[in-house]
């Protein structure tokens, strides 16, 4: 059953006028009366909410994009390494303390080719998402990355990650166990990575959770994904101590893929299906396949010093730029 968003109200009536004006079709239909005003109907009501909803999602605002970006019924990691690869092969643990499911990741082919797959994991149901922590990894999250990632080196295969997480996960446990270093040192890896490496934020990329697998050769985003250093409402009650300013600081986070893109942070931005990737997932999961297709076959024709000397001036340049 399709989820909608607050500002989705009106194409939620259309939609269920549609869904009533069918059922009473297929009711005619098996009593052998004649649909044909009705399918008219259906017809244009489909037309009117195609309108509505190009017209809704061509304005959205930076708070309305944090919405859309965090719909539950968006693909998750896992679904884009359901639809994208084969020959998934899942690798657990950091060797030190345990397996974080937060943070996943193992061996697969893309189009054939082996490469190494990370990703933050949301779910997508009430047990999944507990399973997963709502995608917000701890600190042996981070350390299975970092031997992902230093795998991916010594094996010489590409790296795809796939970000979608509010940030790592804040807990005592977490910091108990060095979850700022655990970060640091995951960049730092992604950095040195001396294999092309591509990040795509498919959801929310909150803080260092996000830049811990994000440091790559090419960062792109979906279009109504999001990437920032703070949630909206967190930095609302920080500033002003009023979640409700949350619309207010989503305008000064600047952290739509436009926005980002416009600042040159990032190096792509996906278009979406109309109406955001929730309404179609395997139609966003497959344009993030040639995107990120489209990007590798440049990448791989560079070798691994001049590709960890474009990284590195990709890097130094983010600080000198328009910002």
């Amino acid at each position: 059953m399709r989820q909608f968003l607050d500002f989705e109200k009106s194409i939620a009536e259309l939609e269920t006028k549609i869904d009533e004006l069918r059922q009473v079709g297929s009711q005619e239909n098996s009593s052998g009366s004649n649909g044909i005003n009705i399918d008219d109907e259906i017809a244009r009501l489909s037309d009117k909410t195609d309108k509505l909803l190009r017209t809704t999602y061509s304005k959205l605002t930076p708070l309305q994009k944090v919405l859309v970006a965090r719909h539950a019924q968006r693909p998750k990691a896992l679904d884009y390494v359901r639809l994208l690869t084969t020959d998934y092969t899942p690798l657990a643990g950091d060797r030190a303390f345990g397996d974080d499911e937060a943070m996943v990741g193992g061996l697969a082919r893309f189009q054939g080719r082996p490469v190494v797959i990370v990703g933050t994991e949301r779910g997508h149901d009430t047990e999944t998402r507990l399973k997963h922590n709502f995608g917000m990894a701890r600190p042996e999250g981070y350390r299975k990355a970092q031997r992902l990632v230093e795998m991916a080196g010594r094996f010489g295969l590409p790296i795809l990650s796939f970000i979608d997480t509010a940030g790592a996960w804040p807990g005592i446990d977490a910091e108990a166990r060095g979850q700022a270093q655990a970060i640091a040192r995951s960049i730092d890896v992604c950095l040195k990575a001396p294999v092309p490496l591509i990040a795509t934020i498919i959801g929310e990329g909150g803080s260092g959770g996000a830049i811990a697998i994000g440091a790559g050769d090419r960062v792109l985003m979906l279009e109504h994904s999001i990437y920032s250093v703070i949630s909206p409402e967190a930095a609302a009650s920080i500033l002003w101590r009023d979640p409700k300013m949350a619309s207010t600081s989503a305008e000064a986070l600047k952290l739509t893929a436009q926005d980002l893109l416009g600042f040159e942070l990032i190096d792509r931005i996906i278009p979406e299906p109309i109406g955001g990737a929730q309404r179609a997932p395997e139609q966003a999961v497959e344009a993030v396949g040639k995107a990120i297709a489209e990007e590798l076959a440049v990448l791989t024709e560079l070798t691994g010093p001049a590709l960890l000397q474009k990284r590195r001036d990709k890097y130094l340049n983010m600080t000198r730029g328009p910002i």
